[in-house]
């Protein structure tokens, strides 16, 4: 096994500017991501005024089928960036400790999982989709779009599967600007073949819903590509990349998942919410499940800004913590925290100035829009503590506390937030109010949040050591070998 001092950047650059110059590409390359949702939305929601079903168009009725068919669009990711949570807080922290050989195991095993996520979702599409979306809906134009839509990001879910891998593996070495140029590659992509292929321009036959499938699946192929090229061309300077690291090992793969799968399951909280919320709303109204669809795609725009700044703190802190530096590891956790805060502070004053300007980009009935300006008005107000929960959950994983960050997510998105939103439902005005379920859930989380910081920082933090610079540190390695 080769061990060696490693003068990576997240061990010398100053912190404060390290999180910006890792976290900037990562919050544009999240904002990209939410961005293939709202894309698909719009040019959906212009694909006919006629009515076709209940009252609505078909673009209304192409969006419910969007907001129906994304839980499991959102269990892709959380899958992917739960594995990839697990991957680069050890991977990280191997390079922080100079192990290049497990670090070169963490990283094709988890290139291994990423294909047998492609297994089950390729699975779940040919046999699983109808089903499913039978358990939300029983309008027959509604839910034959759905299936069609959700099919075929399924059965082609090889991209999505495998960028994700590789994308983590950029970052968990720094190389965030490479995960990004990939990302913004895909979304334009995406964006250019939305209306060619929905509304059939160019000579392209007009594919309607399918349409919007398909261009999302290709971007999500065009990003793996050039993600994986990135990994195999620079990533081979810290560690081997070799197809022989793809053979699985038990022992990594546990690693993995240790840390892994409480991260899968926390993103996938966020799935089974918007399922749950799917079917407590739509016994209030069909256009109250339209609107929640929308505004979470809007309010992604903010919450994956957030989540690029988590990303970022994660390598760093768990990069620093395997050195042992108890002020790098300080200072990752104070400016990732006061950097999320910022960008949800951010968020909230805008989606509040803009509320209204977002729900007429859509064509809607209006009292869909109507909602959709309530819920940004109502939801928004919770945008600090959303942001003070992003934070700390990257925290706890980077330090390996993994279940600590899923309670987090099970308190804000399930056991607080659903039973709240259940109850309001019976409401007379239950339309207006139902919004509120969410501030309250995140202010719940967040106090959890706060008193397990408190242990963690008396228990591990404080114990670590105080480096005064990357090279006294690196002596002492040295010295120890």
């Amino acid at each position: 096994m080769e061990k060696k001092a490693v003068q990576n950047k997240m061990g010398t650059a100053p912190v404060k500017t390290l999180l910006l110059s890792m976290g900037i590409p990562m919050i544009i390359s999240m904002a990209l991501q939410a961005l293939y949702n709202i894309v698909d939305s719009y040019f959906v929601s212009q694909m006919g005024n006629e009515i076709v079903s209940g009252g609505m168009t078909l673009g209304e009725c192409g969006m419910n089928a969007l907001t129906l068919a994304f839980p499991v669009q959102m269990l892709m990711v959380a899958i992917g960036v739960g594995t990839g949570v697990g991957v680069n807080a050890i991977l990280s922290r191997s390079l922080g400790t100079g192990d290049k050989e497990k670090a070169a195991k963490i990283a094709g095993n988890s290139i291994f999982l990423g294909l047998c996520t492609f297994i089950v979702f390729l699975l779940f599409g040919l046999f699983g989709t109808g089903a499913y979306i039978d358990s939300q809906t029983n309008d027959p134009v509604i839910r034959q779009m759905a299936v069609e839509y959700l099919g075929i990001c399924c059965i082609l879910s090889l991209g999505i599967s495998l960028y994700m891998i590789y994308e983590k593996l950029l970052q968990s070495t720094g190389r965030t600007m490479l995960s990004t140029i990939a990302q913004i590659s895909g979304a334009v992509i995406n964006i250019i073949l939305d209306p060619i292929m929905i509304f059939g321009l160019f000579g392209m036959p007009k594919l309607g819903i399918a349409g919007a499938a398909y261009a999302t699946v290709i971007g999500q192929y065009v990003s793996f590509i050039l993600d994986a090229v990135f990994h195999y061309k620079y990533n081979k300077k810290d560690f081997a990349t070799s197809v022989r690291y793809t053979k699985p090992d038990l022992p990594v793969i546990i690693e993995i998942y240790r840390i892994g799968i409480p991260a899968i399951l926390m993103q996938a909280l966020m799935s089974f919410m918007t399922y749950g919320v799917n079917i407590i709303f739509g016994n209030v109204s069909t256009e109250a499940v339209t609107a929640y669809g929308l505004y979470y795609k809007i309010q992604q725009f903010v919450l994956f800004a957030s989540f690029g700044m988590n990303n970022a703190m994660i390598p760093v802190i768990a990069f620093n913590y395997g050195k042992n530096d108890r002020r790098r590891v300080t200072d990752g956790v104070r400016y990732g925290m006061i950097y999320t805060l910022i960008i949800m502070a951010a968020g909230l004053v805008l989606l509040q100035v803009f509320a209204v300007n977002l729900a007429d980009v859509f064509a809607l009935s209006e009292k869909t829009g109507e909602l959709i300006v309530l819920s940004i008005r109502i939801i928004t107000v919770g945008y600090l503590f959303i942001g003070a929960n992003v934070a700390f959950q990257g925290i706890f994983q980077a330090l390996g506390h993994g279940v600590a960050s899923l309670i987090v997510s099970l308190l804000r998105l399930i056991v607080i937030d659903l039973p709240i939103a259940y109850a309001l439902t019976f409401l007379p005005n239950a339309d207006q109010v139902i919004w509120w379920a969410f501030p309250a859930a995140e202010l719940g989380a967040m106090i959890y949040s706060i008193l397990f910081m408190l242990r963690i920082h008396k228990n591990q933090i404080s114990q670590l050591r105080i480096c005064e610079d990357a090279e006294t540190l690196s002596a002492e390695i040295t010295a120890a070998e």
